[in-house]
């Protein structure tokens, strides 16, 4: 039997999706990290390229094991441990023409709006433009109600959970609250607030029920 998180969590998901139709994206909900990982597995066509960008609830989800077991896929994935810096920028560049890109969202608004703070700029450049398909899987712990409350969310919460994930020498790394800082290692250069889409369905939103990501 349904718990009432769950059923909750559903109920909005499915307003969350008329607002993304709305705005010309596409929108699913799985209930589960297991059925989000084969649904969005089920979404790549043999012969696809997919541009791997950092995400915490894709490796939560053990997607990328999933997609690598396809020898017909092909990923660029610039965070193989044996690139140097300069061969991971080119993965990033290379991305931006891939078949596929597939990341999460820092946040969500019950109205359909898509949060994202970048430090590189490749993640949100890729969102906007470039890949033919973007799939981002984002956990409903991700929604929030407004815009801003959303800003909130990616500034005062995601950004400083990923400087500790990443273990970045920065004040929020020391402190777990964003000073806004002016470091080089800042991780907060570049918003992309997606409102809507030329091409329709380009962007697919695959909403999860259970937490995933920051």
């Amino acid at each position: 039997m349904a718990t009432p998180q769950q059923i909750f969590r559903e109920k909005v998901a499915q307003q969350i999706i008329k607002a993304l139709e709305k705005r010309r994206l596409a929108g699913t909900y799985a209930p589960t990290i297991a059925q989000a990982r084969e649904e969005v597995a089920a979404l790549i066509p043999d012969g696809s390229s997919v541009f791997r960008c950092g995400s915490t609830s894709l490796v939560e989800m053990g997607l990328w094991e999933r997609l690598k077991d396809n020898p017909r896929i092909t990923v660029i994935d610039p965070y193989l441990p044996e690139y140097s810096p300069e061969e991971g920028l080119e993965a990033r560049r290379r991305g931006l023409t891939a078949d596929f890109m597939i990341a999460s969202s820092n946040a969500i608004t019950l109205d359909g709006k898509l949060v994202n703070l970048d430090g590189m700029g490749n993640r949100v450049a890729a969102m906007t433009f470039g890949p033919r398909k973007v799939i981002l899987v984002v956990g409903m712990n991700k929604v929030a109600v407004t815009l801003e409350e959303a800003l909130n969310r990616t500034k005062q919460v995601a950004a400083p959970m990923n400087c500790i994930r990443m273990n970045i020498a920065n004040p929020c790394r020391e402190t777990g609250l964003c000073s806004d800082c002016h470091t080089p290692t800042r991780i907060c250069n570049m918003w992309s607030i997606i409102e809507g889409q030329a091409v329709k369905d380009r962007i697919h939103v695959k909403l999860v029920g259970e937490d995933l990501g920051f």
